[in-house]
Parts: structure tokens; C-alpha cells; sequence
């Protein structure tokens, strides 16, 4: 089964990605706690508006980071993972 990368993410009720200087970093603030997000989710976290698509949010990343192999992948196991974890949902 392949990924559509027509979903639209969305980060999940009671979820906030934001920049924590304390953390030197972006983080995903929950209720029970908080994940420090590594530069890469960082950066794809940074695009989840609830308005772009998946392939949106690659096109953008491959605009910004160009010829970095892989990349659509990268982004398809952040969301699979994300969605996993109940951080997101997708509309």
C-alpha cells in the first residue's frame, strides 16, 4: 500500500509545536509532557498547518533543501510515525 501524499496533516487537538529556548529547539507540547524534536521534524513540524497537503509540505522542503535523495520517504515515515503516535491526524 502506498502513501497518499494528498492527506492534509493537522497536529492533534491539545498538541502545540513551538520554538522552547529552554530546549534550544522545537518541541511538540502535549498535556502529559513534551518531545524535543530533532532539525529534521523540525523542519517538516514547521509546515503542518492543517492546510497543506504531504506533497505540499515535500515540495516546499525540496524547494528549500534541493536534491536531497530520499526526501519524499523522509517525510512519508515522519507523518506515518507522527500519525502513529497519535500526534497528528490527517483531514
Amino acid at each position: 500500500m502506498s502513501f497518499n501524499r494528498e492527506q492534509v496533516p493537522n497536529w492533534r487537538r491539545g498538541y502545540r509545536y513551538q520554538f522552547e529556548p529552554a530546549q534550544n529547539g522545537h518541541v511538540l507540547l502535549y498535556p502529559e509532557g513534551m518531545i524535543k524534536l530533532n532539525e529534521s521534524a523540525s523542519e517538516i513540524g514547521g509546515l503542518i498547518d492543517g492546510q497543506r497537503s504531504v506533497g505540499a509540505i515535500i515540495a516546499l522542503l525540496d524547494e528549500k533543501f534541493p536534491g536531497v535523495p530520499e526526501l519524499g520517504t523522509d517525510v512519508e515515515q515522519f507523518m506515518e510515525v507522527a500519525r502513529a503516535e497519535l500526534w497528528i491526524e490527517f483531514a
